[in-house]
């Protein structure tokens, strides 16, 4: 028996057993479908993660108060001991490295602004002229914070897109005045339209003198320090150094994190490879459910097909053209149910993208080749038993049964 005749009889055979096929179709479809929209939602979950971090800017140190690691010994709270605040001085003094090119320290916090009658709650953020540099963020209108003393400040602000619109609407906003608690602003400057930064919308942000915000919030605790390494190569070296000059000033004692972004940035994307890989393989069970279900209706197709198989082996097929006509149908089925699942995963895919636009939802390659491929050795395994018995059967007694 030729392969062509084969690939025939397979489709007559598919054909003739309409409603079987179909359901076998259905379940390799699902399986590989499942299999690539969850490992797409995985991808897309890592390249957001990454692109996050990589818009926060380039060479970047973060300095946060707080030591994230284990010591081996008893947490500070319970010893009497709390983690000593980062301080505007703290920040002063990493100018001392030679490895750093600039510095923006933050704090975080909320307030209502109000214009006139027009009130929203947006989030504020207080820190230096470097900030827009570390940051490399851009200016719609106007000008950011004036450079100078971080210790002291003007009465000015920085204002998001969003926030613009909603309390000035099409009016001019540049030299107007906002007021957020009980101090007044005059906006000189609105921030270029950037959206969702690790959660964080610029975009509804309100940028002040450091200054104004710890008399804002009543705190002299920093949220956190960006620092800036003046290359990649001096990353290295601006860490250790950030590291030691906090140390020295804080009378020997290790209490803040300094982590890099590039650190950062390695440790999610494992993280997120191997949650995406699992997940992946999570789904790929369904394939292993599907292959039961060829196995169990290729038995019984054994049963059904029983006069057929016998008048084959009476006008000569052998057991080895039995079983690859078996294993032709069942790769014919994986290949149909793979492409359904294909077609059904990047439909799903694109449908979770329009529901959220802001995560790139995007099916790895392994993913995409794994899934048919692994849709097909199922098949093929699972139709061992079946074709085997197939081949097996003697063409007298399939003849004779009724």
């Amino acid at each position: 028996m030729r392969f062509a005749d084969l690939l025939r009889f397979a489709w007559q055979v598919l054909g003739g057993y309409r409603a079987r096929t179909a359901l076998i179709l259905l379940a390799m479809g699902i399986g590989v479908a499942a299999v690539v929209a969850v490992s797409s939602i995985g991808e897309g979950a890592r390249l957001y993660v990454v692109n996050q971090f990589g818009s926060l800017g380039t060479n970047l140190i973060i300095v946060l108060p707080g030591r994230s690691e284990t010591s081996g010994g008893m947490p500070g709270v319970l010893v009497g001991k709390t983690p000593r605040d980062l301080t505007i001085d703290d920040a002063l003094a990493l100018k001392r490295s030679p490895a750093v090119l600039r510095f923006a320290p933050l704090i975080v916090g909320a307030g209502d602004v109000r214009v006139g009658s027009r009130t929203r709650e947006t989030p504020v953020l207080g820190t230096t002229a470097e900030f827009i540099q570390v940051r490399q963020m851009e200016m719609a209108q106007g000008l950011f914070l004036p450079p100078g003393d971080p210790r002291h400040s003007q009465p000015v602000c920085v204002i998001g897109t969003t926030v613009a619109a909603e309390l000035f609407g099409a009016r001019p906003v540049l030299g107007e005045w906002l007021r957020i608690g009980d101090r007044r602003f005059r906006i000189i400057g609105v921030l270029a339209r950037q959206g969702q930064s690790l959660g964080f919308n610029t975009d509804e942000l309100v940028v002040i003198p450091l200054a104004a915000s710890q008399a804002l919030f009543n705190t002299e605790s920093l949220f956190r320090i960006l620092v800036e390494a003046k290359s990649r190569e001096q990353i290295a070296y601006a860490k250790a150094d950030v590291e030691e000059i906090i140390r020295l000033r804080h009378e020997g004692e290790r209490d803040v994190t300094v982590i890099t972004q590039d650190a950062v940035l390695e440790t999610f994307d494992r993280i997120l490879r191997a949650l995406t890989l699992a997940v992946g393989g999570i789904a790929a069970i369904s394939l292993a459910v599907a292959g039961i279900l060829i196995m169990n209706v290729m038995l019984i197709a054994v049963t059904q097909r029983r006069k057929e198989i016998g008048l084959l082996k009476a006008i000569g097929a052998t057991g080895a053209q039995i079983r690859a006509a078996f294993f032709t149908e069942a790769v014919m089925l994986a290949l149909g149910g793979a492409i359904l699942g294909l077609i059904v995963g990047k439909l799903g895919q694109v449908a979770i993208g329009q529901a959220f636009p802001d995560i790139p939802f995007t099916a790895p390659w392994w993913a995409v080749i794994a899934a048919p491929l692994t849709a097909i050795v199922t098949s093929v395994l699972f139709t061992v038993v079946p074709a085997k018995r197939a081949a097996l059967l003697d063409p007298v007694m399939a003849l004779s049964k009724r």
